[in-house]
């Protein structure tokens, strides 16, 4: 489960200080596929960054999985950030240099995992690319780039994947595809919180929260 009481987090811009969140509250139950929505500048890329442990809040408490995260070491969340969550972005992130299976298989090198190559590969027959383990990104199209990185995103067995725009560089066909397989991923077991300022997207998930101005205005 996802907690998330009294959060802010507040940043100077040049000598005036921003609430980017206010005081924000929400809880995300173990399953479910939540959206995150609001028009840019409304704070849902920050709530994003704390729920993925990638930042800190200044105040307030962040649960996941009943542990609370807010106030731990750059160490202890980037260890949190390989065991429990799996990010998938909208640029995809691969390295260009690297089959599909290698690029899947990185998390589970840096967790010292064994059988990773094995692992890596059950992934992608997951994501429905068990013929392109050996395709480097730029040989794939921008589908099969997502499929990839949402491969890399369940390899470790996640409680929570966070994905940040995820169709916002495909096209309408293919988008919906990738919806398709985040809802499958869910109706699995898998936690999905979904970021976006689509309102079409945010229709495919269970729930939407909307943020506006640093605040919960719907949830």
């Amino acid at each position: 489960m996802i907690e998330v009481q009294s959060v802010c987090k507040k940043y100077d811009l040049g000598g005036q200080i921003v609430a980017a969140l206010d005081n924000v509250s929400l809880t995300i139950h173990d399953g479910e596929m939540a959206a995150i929505t609001g028009p840019s500048g409304s704070g849902k890329s920050t709530l994003m960054h704390i729920l993925g442990c990638l930042d800190t809040p200044d105040s307030g408490v962040y649960r996941l999985g009943g542990e609370n995260v807010a106030g731990m070491s750059s160490d202890e969340l980037a260890d949190i950030r390989n065991r429990r969550i799996g990010f998938v972005f909208q640029t995809f992130n691969l390295l260009p240099r690297l089959s599909a299976l290698e690029n899947v298989e990185l998390p589970l090198l840096y967790a010292q995992r064994e059988e990773a190559k094995d692992i890596a590969a059950q992934a992608l027959n997951t994501v429905g690319l068990a013929d392109r383990m050996k395709h480097e990104p730029n040989q794939l199209s921008g589908g099969q780039r997502q499929r990839v990185a949402i491969a890399r995103a369940i390899v470790t067995n996640p409680t929570m994947i966070l994905a940040d725009e995820p169709t916002g560089n495909l096209d309408s066909k293919t988008g919906q595809e990738i919806l398709a397989l985040f809802k499958k991923l869910n109706e699995d077991g898998r936690t999905i919180v979904m970021v976006t300022h689509d309102s079409g997207v945010a229709q495919h998930c269970q729930r939407a929260i909307r943020i506006f101005d640093g605040k919960i205005v719907e949830s």
